[in-house]
């Protein structure tokens, strides 16, 4: 799924094409995806101007002078400036210059308008990549249980996913069962830096593609090559050489070094 790097990198890719612009039509094919009225959102982006497009964790928001598009990309969504409509095409824009198109394969994403801040956004928690420390260990100290499924929260936390909680929990050398209120000042700083340097330099590297993600030109991402734990089980750990193990944690695949980060 595309976490918070990879649909940065779609906001930053899209949003110089998408603002100012005025919708001429809108289309949907996908019931799963766009789950409201296509009438009604036909009739409501009509006529519409685009005035902003921005992140929210690992949401797309698209302004508009009379409400919101919001685009969540699910596990294999891809938004798409001027790209041909294909089979997997579930939704799209016509636009005064050019086109958006969403696809996705698995349709566990969505493409919907909505006249205020959907519920799904209201939610969230603080994103991931701003956060202060304060503010992160206000938030800590609060909760219990195992560090990575609190991390998975997204009313927790907005914007972190499997692939960079291993990675940031593999830097900042902290076990992913360990209890929250194990963790010292020290090891909570450690975390939020860890945090902001592993999303920074995935941005930096255009995100991660696992499988189906790609930027709204239709380019992969570089950071797959940079992971040091994720997806790396049976291999040696690049800074001990222990073996990398992956167990289950909160129905999801976690990757750590069991030397590296012991509980």
């Amino acid at each position: 799924m595309p976490e918070l790097p990879e649909v940065e990198i779609v906001v930053r890719g899209i949003r110089p094409h998408l603002q100012g612009q005025v919708i001429r039509a809108a289309h949907f094919h996908s019931r799963r995806v766009t789950r409201s009225s296509f009438a009604a959102n036909r009739a409501a982006l009509a006529g519409a101007t685009i005035t902003q497009v921005e992140r929210r964790a690992k949401h797309i928001l698209i302004h508009l002078d009379r409400g919101y598009l919001h685009v969540h990309l699910g596990m294999t969504g891809r938004l798409l400036w001027n790209g041909e409509p294909g089979p997997y095409t579930r939704a799209g824009l016509e636009l005064g210059e050019g086109r958006l198109l969403y696809d996705d394969v698995r349709q566990f994403g969505r493409f919907e308008f909505y006249r205020s801040l959907p519920s799904s956004v209201r939610k969230l928690g603080p994103d991931a990549l701003s956060i202060s420390l304060e503010e992160f260990s206000l938030r800590l100290r609060r909760r219990a249980g195992a560090i990575k499924p609190l991390l998975l929260n997204q009313s927790f936390l907005g914007g972190l996913g499997n692939i960079y909680i291993d990675e940031t929990l593999f830097q900042a050398g902290i076990n992913p069962r360990t209890h929250v209120r194990r963790l010292s000042s020290r090891r909570v700083a450690r975390l939020h830096a860890s945090i902001r340097e592993v999303l920074t330099a995935a941005i930096e590297h255009r995100g991660s593609s696992i499988s189906d993600y790609v930027d709204g030109d239709g380019a992969p991402g570089g950071f797959q090559n940079l992971h040091l734990v994720y997806a790396k089980q049976g291999c040696p750990c690049s800074r001990c050489g222990r073996t990398i193990r992956r167990i289950v944690i909160a129905q999801r695949g976690t990757h750590f070094c069991p030397r590296c980060q012991r509980a």
